[in-house]
């Protein structure tokens, strides 16, 4: 039996300002908040297709996109209990974003 790939939803978790990642400044850098192309709680669906959702940031996709490609495709991680499921981040060291991708079908 052949499955097709399952679309996909990406939730934003939580951005993260350079304070709340260091007590020190591991480099300068001027005034800095949260990633500004996020919102905390903004969704995005992926279609069956695998493309990157419009307004997505194309930095965190190449981060995070291995774990969509493996959801997509029906696999999951051992180190989650929860199947179809997934917590990961873009590397921005300054401000991280926290995303859960999860199958929706």
């Amino acid at each position: 039996m052949v499955r097709k790939a399952s679309r996909l939803k990406i939730t934003v978790l939580r951005r993260f300002k350079p304070e709340e990642v260091f007590k020190e400044k591991p480099i300068g850098y001027g005034e800095l908040g949260p990633c500004e192309v996020y919102e905390d709680r903004q969704e995005f669906i992926v279609e069956a297709d695998g493309k990157m959702p419009e307004s997505f940031c194309g930095w965190a996709w190449d981060d995070i996109y291995k774990d969509v490609q493996t959801l997509r495709f029906h696999g999951d991680f051992q180190w989650f209990t929860e199947e179809g499921a997934s917590v990961n981040c873009c590397t921005d060291g300054l401000r991280p974003v926290v995303f859960r991708i999860e199958r929706i079908d």
